[in-house]
């Protein structure tokens, strides 16, 4: 096992120093080879030094004693004009607001940045705060500016999975959605219906029917790294 910087292409860059933060790969015997299914293989394997490495997605760092200790995701990183911005960095800024209960930070796509972080906030029950409270609480205690986030939303209960962690993909799957309908109201498109569908090779596709003025929509949004298709 072995933590490593990655370029912004996803390619091996350097192996991480003690402590810093990197993609965790891992190779041996008991790796397997690959899945079935090739288009499942994409960025699954880094090359270092001529070998075949996993990479297992996850984040972490190898200290002075040679252990390792898990930081998360890497899909879960949000991407802001190159800045690599880690979502409990702005978790853990909220949690310490009294009102508080659960906060989840995610990437909201952007047509210049590629991604800008958003926070979704569960508060305490009987809790009264505002959106705007939150996002000036967080502002001041975020030492790295580009991770402030630029909007925080207060949710009557976030979205869970089975067992028990918040499901940030359905956040994602909401931001998509949000941009798309802000970008129709903008161009004066009248939408009809959304659906965010998974392709085996696009990965998730936003497809929306518009009751005029698809062509105009799709402009707007082929500005973003989601993918996209707009029918009449």
């Amino acid at each position: 096992m072995r933590a490593i910087i990655l370029d912004e292409a996803g390619r091996f860059q350097r192996a991480a120093q003690t402590d810093e933060i990197g993609t965790l790969v891992i190779k041996g015997p008991n790796v397997f080879v690959g899945y079935l299914d090739p288009r499942h293989n994409k960025d699954l394997w880094i090359e270092i030094d001529g070998e075949k490495w996993l990479n297992t997605g996850d984040l972490g760092r190898q200290d002075s004693d040679g252990y390792f200790w898990l930081a998360g995701r890497r899909k879960e990183l949000i991407i802001r004009g190159g800045h690599n911005i880690d979502p409990k960095l702005i978790e853990e800024a909220l949690h310490k607001h009294p009102a508080v209960a659960v906060a989840a930070a995610v990437g909201s796509p952007d047509a210049y940045a590629g991604e800008v972080p958003v926070a979704y906030v569960q508060t305490k029950p009987g809790a009264l705060v505002t959106e705007e409270e939150l996002l000036d609480f967080a502002a001041a205690r975020i030492p790295e500016r580009a991770a402030i986030p630029k909007r925080v939303r207060i949710a009557h209960q976030l979205p869970l999975t089975g067992v028990g962690k918040i499901f940030k993909p359905a956040l994602q799957q909401q931001e998509i959605e949000n941009v798309i309908r802000s970008e129709a109201e903008t161009a004066g498109v009248a939408i009809i219906n959304i659906a965010l569908d998974r392709d085996p090779q696009l990965g998730l596709v936003a497809r929306i029917r518009t009751a005029g003025g698809a062509n105009l929509l799709q402009a707007a949004l082929d500005r973003y790294a989601f993918n996209s298709e707009v029918r009449d």
